[in-house]
């Protein structure tokens, strides 16, 4: 049971990194300006991080839909959203009125105090389908049981 709620927590969370690298790989600037939106991080790095973060989402994605180095993706995916959950409590508790740029754009945005409660209770819940991955060690139909075997 626990391999195949382990696929499903993979598959989940691996769809989710698949979508929103996808929405923002094809359009750096946005992603650039969300990072920046944040303010915290200098601007050369928020910079350096717009441009890689889509190529990372959907690498991490691909690698958990796959099942290929499940737990290593795994683990990059939990570091990215508590990352994501601790800008998103930054900027609410700094008051600052921003669309998190989760999936495109970025940005201001009037009705974010309203949409930080919603994002931050996703991005836990992604955070611990993620760990429930790496808890697992093995999950069914997945590429590590046929390149480690057992």
């Amino acid at each position: 049971m626990r391999g195949w709620l382990g696929l499903l927590a993979r598959l989940v969370v691996g769809n989710v990194w698949l979508y929103a690298g996808w929405l923002k790989v094809g359009d750096p600037a946005a992603s650039t300006t969300a990072v920046r939106a944040y303010q915290l991080l200098p601007p050369d790095v928020a910079d350096a991080v717009g441009r890689v973060l889509p190529a990372v989402e959907i690498g991490v994605g691909l690698l958990l839909v796959l099942g290929l180095l499940s737990r290593i993706a795994a683990v990059v995916s939990a570091l990215l959203l508590a990352a994501f959950v601790v800008g998103i409590v930054s900027v609410w508790l700094r008051g600052i009125p921003i669309d998190c740029g989760c999936f495109g754009g970025g940005g201001y945005d009037p009705d974010a105090f309203a949409q930080y409660p919603w994002e931050i209770a996703r991005d836990v819940g992604l955070l611990l389908a993620s760990a429930f991955v790496l808890v697992v060690r093995r999950t069914r139909l997945a590429l590590d049981n046929v390149v480690f075997p057992a």
